[in-house]
């Protein structure tokens, strides 16, 4: 196993050349092998390297599965009573759900970050003020789009596009369904639509971007970067072209296959 430092990390990310590009960032520690200084490490290496720093900081645990709601919506209504009885209300000091690993949780505990109120798909930052302003309950990946818009880019630490959030919002300028969600807060459950659907199936759109992708090995773990507004505008093409395209093929994926539904008729 590799072993990887601060400083091995930050001349690594300094030579993508983002040092003035604010970036969406998803990671996978462990992908780079043995990190001294662990997440904290990473965080910090990459703060230096760009000039402001978003990441989806998703909180699962307060989603709540209603017994009706709107049809073909990728969802099982009334099978969520476990779940519901184990859900826990929002708070903005909530840790980051697991399942997106220690970076964005690491992050979000910087005494400088900020944190946006969704109450299942926030976003924090550092520097990023501006850009977690364009979160709303109608657009909860709004802070993407505010990226695209100041020229920002995707940075995958370790990780492919199977976790790059920004193809959601793609899929959304291509048209493709979204969903909607519920999440308990302390007094009340909110509605959250805008909810996206699978990203099995998203590492398809690779080859349409080897041209705008920068890549490089940092110990075990490929890193790549890549302008937002290309990722959109090869979403949108390969989307426009095939409506099916990017969607997972498991049989049992109740989101693509709303997808499938919406777009066959």
């Amino acid at each position: 196993m590799t072993t990887v430092s601060f400083l091995d990390l930050r001349a690594a990310l300094m030579t993508l050349g983002l040092s003035q590009t604010p970036v969406i960032a998803h990671a996978s520690l462990k992908a780079f092998g043995e990190v001294n200084g662990g997440a904290d490490s990473l965080m910090r290496a990459v703060l230096d390297s760009v000039g402001a720093l978003v990441m989806p900081a998703f909180t699962y645990k307060t989603m709540i599965t209603p017994e009706v709601g709107p049809p073909n919506n990728g969802i099982t209504y009334g099978n969520g009573m476990d779940g519901n009885r184990l859900a826990v209300p929002f708070d903005q000091h909530m840790p980051v759900d697991k399942q997106m690993g220690i970076v964005p949780e690491t992050l979000r505990r910087h005494p400088l970050a900020k944190r946006t109120l969704h109450p299942i798909q926030s976003f924090t930052g550092v520097h990023a003020e501006k850009f977690l302003a364009a979160q709303t309950m109608q657009d909860p990946l709004g802070p993407i789009f505010a990226l695209a818009d100041a020229d920002g880019w995707v940075l995958l630490l370790g990780v492919d596009h199977t976790v790059n959030t920004s193809i959601h919002y793609a899929e959304k300028l291509a048209g493709r369904k979204q969903f909607v969600r519920w999440a308990l807060l302390p007094d009340r459950i909110v509605e959250c639509p805008g909810f996206p659907g699978d990203s099995s199936g998203f590492d398809a759109i690779a080859i349409d971007l080897v041209r705008d992708t920068r890549s490089l090995k940092i110990g075990d773990a490929i890193v790549k970067a890549l302008p937002l507004r290309a990722l959109f505008e090869a979403v949108i093409r390969r989307i426009t072209t095939d409506p099916l395209a990017l969607l997972c093929q498991r049989d049992d994926c109740e989101r693509c296959n709303a997808v499938r539904a919406a777009v066959l008729g």
